[in-house]
């Protein structure tokens, strides 16, 4: 099955860039590309894709408000935000607008390909230095409000009973932020074997993406925040 695809973003070179990543993909096709968010609704109007990539500062209507838009008038579809900002504000913005995915342009190819698959498939997908700020902050705001001692009281310990020690080790290396590619040098193994140790988790864990996984294995205690 094919996912159709829309592109947006208001800097050809990089626009062409992800193009070329994307069309190496067998299973996904660039219907339509775009720089700004009233173009972007045109696009989808006439082309029906089933993800958009959105770029977040673009002139005239910028990407959060595009996806506010696109969310209102087709719900099903999935929009995936593109951008150079990895602080928590920019992310939480985009997520309550509706985006399924937020991506930083110093991803790499495979984060991109990834990303596409798993918001297609009714995931949402975070890149990792996005997901350990947001971490960083939900510590913050757990060690300084009157969830702190609620959130200090919580033992930190390896959820063995219900993962192996290695798929232990792969769930803290998310929760430090860390990419797929991370995880591999960190423990000295491939990609591969990384991706089947990440679908483990989130089968055993019963959540549908490595987001969830993390933020449900901080309230848990299952993994140290640093």
């Amino acid at each position: 099955m094919t996912t159709r695809i829309v592109l947006i973003d208001d800097h050809k070179l990089f626009r062409e860039g992800v193009k070329r990543i994307l069309d190496f993909e067998a299973s996904f096709e660039v219907v339509a590309e775009g720089d700004d968010g009233d173009t972007a609704l045109e696009l989808i109007e006439a082309n029906t894709p089933d993800v958009v990539l959105m770029d977040i500062n673009m002139p005239n209507m910028n990407g959060v408000e595009a996806t506010a838009e696109i969310v209102n008038r087709y719900p099903d579809l999935k929009v995936i935000i593109l951008s150079i900002h990895d602080d928590e504000n920019y992310v939480t913005h985009a997520l309550k607008t509706g985006a399924q995915g937020y991506l930083l342009k110093e991803m790499d190819s495979d984060a991109l390909i990834d990303a596409i698959k798993v918001v297609s498939e009714g995931g949402s997908y975070l890149h990792p230095k996005v997901t350990h700020n947001l971490v960083a902050e939900y510590r913050r705001l757990s060690d300084s409000n009157e969830g702190k001692n609620a959130y200090k009281a919580i033992e930190y310990r390896k959820p063995l009973h219900l993962l192996t020690r290695r798929e232990c080790e792969v769930l803290q290396l998310l929760a430090d932020g860390k990419s797929n590619r991370g995880v591999a040098e960190s423990l000295y193994i491939s990609e591969k074997t990384v991706k089947n140790h990440v679908s483990n988790i989130l089968q055993k864990m019963n959540v549908n993406d490595r987001t969830q996984a993390v933020v449900t294995a901080i309230k848990n205690g299952w993994v140290e925040v640093l």
